[in-house]
């Protein structure tokens, strides 16, 4: 939000999330004083964060796992006064941060579509001969996302292609135009794919070729909004039939 030095109140500019902070009560106990000082080395262990993040389950009864990816913080500094810690038993309040304050279901939604028809390279018969130009596919693409934000896709796309153009709900897009030398922009055998996550945010196919100088201007690997949307895709298929298949994880603002 904004301040303004005439009017009363403030403008508000926009929203995001912070990181989300969570307080996790964790009891040890031990049959004696050395199996307690091994289940606090393997509790630290499991916490380091040097070593990645840990994930954070919560189930309620007759629901679906929610899981939260959070950094180690603080908590298990340790506390000797006698309501805190015993010969046998510590108890800790443990600090914990995470980077992506949404929580992710086990469940992850999937869509393909295929595109275009099989053209042989030369026509049958053989005179007068034909070639085979490709096959133009418009089309409507219905997504579901079943979270309560919005999510970011990751798409694989095979094909032959000589290009193509996916609009997201929001009106941006992304996609790779026709070539000049009119070859195909994603040749036969190959999977493109675009992994919109951010933090991620990669565009190429399974032999490491990196994709990314061969957009359109201005790309935008948009988002899923939560519900039904509906999303564009404008290609031009080689001689075969292309596939496109999108997979995404539902985010979700609690457990």
């Amino acid at each position: 939000m904004d301040e303004s030095p005439n009017l009363d109140g403030a403008m508000v500019r926009g929203a995001r999330a912070s990181a989300r902070q969570v307080l996790l009560p964790i009891f040890v106990y031990g049959i004696d004083r050395k199996t307690l000082r091994q289940f606090k080395a393997k509790l630290a262990g499991a916490l380091n964060p040097r070593l990645g993040y840990s994930v954070l389950t919560f189930i309620e009864q007759g629901g679906e796992p929610r899981r939260l990816k959070c950094y180690y913080v603080g908590g298990m500094e340790g506390s000797e006064s006698v309501d805190s810690s015993g010969f046998t038993w510590v108890s800790y309040g443990i600090q914990l941060t995470a980077a992506d304050p949404y929580f992710y279901g086990d469940t992850e939604t999937a869509a393909s579509w295929s595109f275009g028809t099989d053209q042989p390279f030369l026509g049958n018969p053989f005179l007068p001969i034909t070639l085979a130009k490709g096959t133009v596919s418009t089309g409507s693409l219905t997504i579901e996302n079943a979270g309560d934000i919005e999510a970011w896709p990751v798409w694989e796309i095979t094909g032959p292609l000589k290009r193509f153009k996916f609009t997201g709900p929001d009106g941006t897009s992304f996609g790779i135009p026709a070539q000049p030398s009119n070859t195909d922009a994603l040749p036969s055998g190959r999977t493109l794919t675009v992994d919109c996550r951010p933090g991620y945010k990669t565009v190429s196919d399974n032999t490491g070729k990196i994709y990314f100088p061969m957009l359109s201007a201005n790309p935008s690997l948009w988002s899923v909004p939560p519900g039904t949307s509906t999303a564009q895709a404008d290609l031009l298929a080689g001689s075969g039939t292309p596939t496109v298949k999108m997979t995404l994880y539902p985010r979700y603002l609690t457990y």
